[in-house]
C-alpha cells in the first residue's frame, strides 16, 4: 500500500514501538503527540496483531492505513533507540525525515551481540541461576551445558516454521529429558530446578507485566490479549516438563534426589552479577545500559533476601518497589526506557520466591508438598502485581513526556 509521504514517518515510527514492546495505550498516545508537532489531524489503534491509522484530511476527507503485525520480540536496546529518537523529534532535536532514516537503520543494523555471546550467555544465565536457586556444583554444571542444548533449538526455531511453532513445549521437553536421565546416574543433581534454571530465559515475565499494565489502565482489548499469550506461553511450557517426567516415568523409576547444597553461599554474590550481566545480550540491552541493570537486578533480589522473614508475599512486594524505584532512577539518569532496568530487577525476584520449587513434588511424588506449589506461585505473583500497581507503574501517563515509556 502506497503511503504518502507526510505520514511515512508516523506509521514507521508506530511500527516500531510495536515491535519493540512499547505498551498499546501508551504508542497511541505518542504517536498523537507527534502527529500534533506535525500538524497533522489522526486517530492511532494499536492491537497485539494489527494497527490501524486514520488520518483526518481536509474537506471531511480521510486516509485509512491497516497494516496486520506480529507480537514483536524483545530487544530493549532498540527499544531505547527508538525511545531517543522519538524524544529527539520532540523536542526539535532531529527533523521527521532524520529520524524516520534513523528508525531504517535500527531495523537494518544487526540485532544482538553475535552468536557466541549469545550462546555463552545462554549458558551463563542458566548456570548462575541455578546457584541463586541453591542447589549444587553438578546441578549448576548441568544447567550450564543445557543452556548451549537451549540457545541451539532457538537458532534452529529461525530455520524452521515448526520448531518455532512448538519452541517452549521443545525446549523444555528436551531439558526435562536430558536432566531426568542424568539424575538417575549423578545424585546430586536436583531434577526441578536444573530445568527451571535452564528455561529461565522464556519466563514470560516481561510479557505478563505489560499486559497487567494495559488492563490496568483501560486498554483491555489489547491488555487481555497479551496476557493470555503469556499465560499461555507458560503453559507451553508446563506442558513440556510434564510431558518429559511422564515419558521417563513410562520407562525408569525417576524419584526426586536427595541433594545436598555444596555450593557457598558468598558464591551468590558472584552468581548475581553473572546473571545481571548474561541478561544484556539475551534481552540485548545495549552497553551503555549494563552498569544500572546489574545495579537493578542487585538491589531487588537482596532486597527480597534481606525481608525474607516476613514470606514470601511481603518480601517479592518490597522487592518489587525496589526495581521500580531503580528503573525510575536510572531511567531519569540515563534517559533509557525504565523497562530496561525494570526487566532485570523482576527477573532476580524469582529465585528468591522459589516459585517453581514445588515442581518435582508434583510430578516426582515427593507427597505433601503439593499444596504449597500452588500457594507459592500465587503470592509470587501477586507480591509482583501488589508491588508494581502500589509503586504507581500502572498510572495513565497521558500528559507524561515520552521519556517515562516503558
Amino acid at each position: 500500500m502506497h503511503i504518502p509521504q507526510k505520514y511515512k514517518f508516523i506509521v514507521q515510527l508506530g511500527k516500531a514501538l510495536h515491535t519493540y514492546g512499547v505498551p498499546s495505550y501508551k504508542s497511541q498516545v505518542y504517536l498523537n503527540e507527534i502527529a500534533e508537532k506535525k500538524g497533522i489531524k489522526g486517530s492511532f489503534m494499536d492491537t497485539p496483531t494489527w494497527i490501524n491509522y486514520v488520518f483526518y484530511e481536509e474537506d471531511d476527507h480521510t486516509y485509512n492505513y491497516v497494516e496486520c503485525v506480529p507480537p514483536g520480540e524483545l530487544n530493549l536496546g532498540a527499544l531505547s533507540k527508538i525511545v531517543e529518537i522519538t524524544n529527539n523529534v520532540l523536542s526539535n532535536k532531529i527533523s521527521f525525515a532524520e529520524a524516520k532514516q534513523a528508525i531504517e537503520n535500527i531495523k537494518t543494523a544487526p540485532l544482538g551481540y553475535g552468536k557466541l555471546t549469545e550462546l555463552f550467555a545462554f549458558m551463563t544465565s542458566a548456570g548462575a541461576f541455578s546457584i541463586i536457586l541453591d542447589t549444587s556444583w553438578v546441578s549448576s554444571l548441568l544447567a550450564f551445558l543445557l543452556g548451549a542444548v537451549v540457545y541451539g533449538i532457538t537458532l534452529l526455531a529461525q530455520k524452521s516454521s515448526y520448531v518455532r511453532s512448538t519452541l517452549e513445549s521443545l525446549v523444555a521437553f528436551t531439558v526435562t529429558i536430558i536432566t531426568g536421565l542424568l539424575a538417575l546416574k549423578f545424585e546430586q543433581i536436583n531434577i526441578s530446578m536444573t530445568i527451571l534454571a535452564s528455561i529461565i530465559v522464556f519466563i514470560p515475565g516481561l510479557s505478563i507485566t505489560t499486559a497487567l499494565e494495559e488492563i490496568t489502565s483501560r486498554s483491555l482489548v489489547s491488555g487481555t490479549a497479551k496476557l493470555f499469550d503469556a499465560l499461555v506461553s507458560l503453559f507451553k511450557q508446563f506442558f513440556g516438563v510434564v510431558l518429559g517426567l511422564a515419558v521417563l516415568s513410562s520407562f525408569v523409576d525417576l524419584k526426586p534426589n536427595d541433594v545436598v547444597n555444596d555450593v557457598p553461599n558468598w558464591i551468590d554474590y558472584f552468581a548475581i552479577i553473572l546473571l545481571a550481566l548474561s541478561l544484556l545480550p539475551v534481552f540485548k540491552v545495549r552497553p551503555k545500559d549494563l552498569l544500572f541493570c546489574v545495579i537493578a537486578g542487585f538491589a531487588s533480589y537482596y532486597t527480597t533476601t534481606l525481608f525474607d522473614f516476613t514470606g514470601i508475599l511481603i518480601s517479592i512486594f518490597i522487592g518489587t518497589l525496589v526495581a521500580v524505584s531503580c528503573s525510575k532512577l536510572f531511567s531519569k539518569i540515563t534517559k533509557s526506557p525504565e523497562l530496561v532496568y525494570l526487566v532485570p530487577g523482576i527477573v532476580m525476584l524469582v529465585p528468591g520466591s522459589k516459585a517453581f520449587i514445588g515442581l518435582s513434588s508434583v510430578f516426582l511424588n515427593a507427597g505433601n508438598t503439593y499444596s504449597n506449589m500452588g500457594e507459592q506461585i500465587l503470592y509470587i505473583f501477586m507480591g509482583i502485581i501488589g508491588g508494581l500497581i502500589f509503586s504507581g507503574s500502572f498510572i495513565d501517563r497521558k500528559n507524561s513526556p515520552v521519556s517515562n515509556m516503558k
